[in-house]
């Protein structure tokens, strides 16, 4: 992860950090939250930290206090969508109006990702999608490197089960499937 010195309340320093983090967020909420979710999410994060910037005291680099931002709103929209599901099942009409705003179909990874606990979900696509250790991992998310560890077992322990045929039909490496050669 690049460090980078920015000025907090500086508004050029603040549309550097947009232009240098806003694809990377976007391409991880994506993975987790859909393409419509994630855009508004990422939207909402910049909004948030616009507001806060000339407050931004620079104890963690900024590329990982929005990232922090932006993960807090993820959780939030992934609830937010429990919610709205649960609210589907009693008012049928609701489900019919969310399936109708639905686009084409997810593959079967990121339709498994966006089944994970949000937590579980950002670790992963933080370390495979973008290549983030552990340690850098935890400074973005604000956990322990031994949390990131749990959450990225646990995480691909249930990826491994929900997408298992998919994995066999596909011919994929046994490294994805967890077994051993």
């Amino acid at each position: 992860m690049e460090q980078r010195e920015y000025k907090a309340g500086d508004p050029d320093d603040f549309e550097r950090l947009y232009r240098s983090v806003r694809p990377r967020l976007l391409r991880s909420l994506n993975a987790i939250l859909g393409m419509a979710e994630a855009e508004d999410c990422v939207q909402h994060a910049f909004e948030k930290a616009f507001r806060a910037w000339p407050r931004w005291k620079g104890g963690a680099p900024a590329e990982a206090w929005m990232y922090r931002i932006a993960i807090n709103l993820a959780i939030t929209y992934r609830r937010r969508r429990g919610l709205l599901e649960f609210a589907s099942i009693f008012v049928p009409s609701l489900a019919t109006q969310l399936a109708s705003d639905a686009g084409p179909a997810p593959s079967p990874l990121i339709a498994a990702l966006r089944q994970l606990p949000a937590e579980q979900a950002m670790v992963v696509v933080l370390r495979y999608y973008h290549g983030y250790s552990n340690r850098e991992i935890s400074g973005l998310v604000s956990v322990s490197e031994r949390t990131v560890g749990s959450r990225l077992a646990s995480g691909l322990k249930r990826l491994r089960t929900d997408l298992a045929a998919d994995i066999a039909d596909l011919g994929l490496p046994d490294r994805l499937s967890g077994q051993q050669q």
